[in-house]
C-alpha cells in the first residue's frame, strides 16, 4: 500500500520505532490540499493549496495497525495523487480527519512539524503554513 504522509508519520526513524519499515520512499507534494493543525494535523480541501510529504510503501496491515491507535483512530483514508519530486505522479491513500473532529490546537506539534518540514527541505511557503500554526 502506497500511503502519503505529512505529519510525524513521514518521519521514517518514527515509523521504525513503531516496527514499521517503509520501502520506496519519496518526496512529493499534493495539489489542491493545506495542511491544518487542531490538536491534531490533517488535510484538507483548499484549492489552490500545496502540501508536502513522503510517499511511502507500507503493508496494509501496518498502516491498519498504525491507524488503530487510540490517537489516530478517528483518521480515515483518502486517495489522492502525488506528485513526485522525480516527476512522477502516483496514487497514494492519505488519512486524514474528518472536518467535525477538528478541533483546538497543538502548537508543540506544530513546531516539531515544522522542525520536520524544514529537515526535509520542502519549501518556504508549505514550511511558513506549519509555522504560524505554532506561534
Amino acid at each position: 500500500m502506497k500511503l502519503f504522509f505529512y505529519g510525524f508519520f513521514m518521519d521514517v526513524d518514527i515509523l521504525a520505532k513503531k516496527g514499521i519499515t517503509p520501502k520506496n520512499v519519496t518526496a512529493g507534494w499534493v495539489d489542491d490540499f493545506a495542511v491544518r493543525i487542531s490538536e491534531r494535523a490533517t488535510l484538507v480541501r483548499e484549492v489552490g493549496g500545496r502540501v508536502y510529504g513522503l510517499a511511502m510503501d507500507i503493508a496494509t496491515n501496518d498502516a491498519e495497525a498504525l491507524y488503530s491507535a487510540d490517537s489516530v483512530a478517528d483518521y480515515e483514508p483518502e486517495s489522492l495523487s502525488v506528485n513526485t519530486l522525480d516527476g512522477k505522479r502516483i496514487e497514494a491513500i492519505c488519512y486524514n480527519l474528518p472536518a467535525e473532529k477538528i478541533v483546538g490546537e497543538n502548537k508543540e506539534y506544530a513546531k516539531k512539524l515544522f522542525a520536520l518540514a524544514e529537515k526535509l527541505d520542502f519549501p518556504g511557503s508549505y514550511t511558513d503554513q506549519i509555522k504560524q500554526a505554532a506561534q
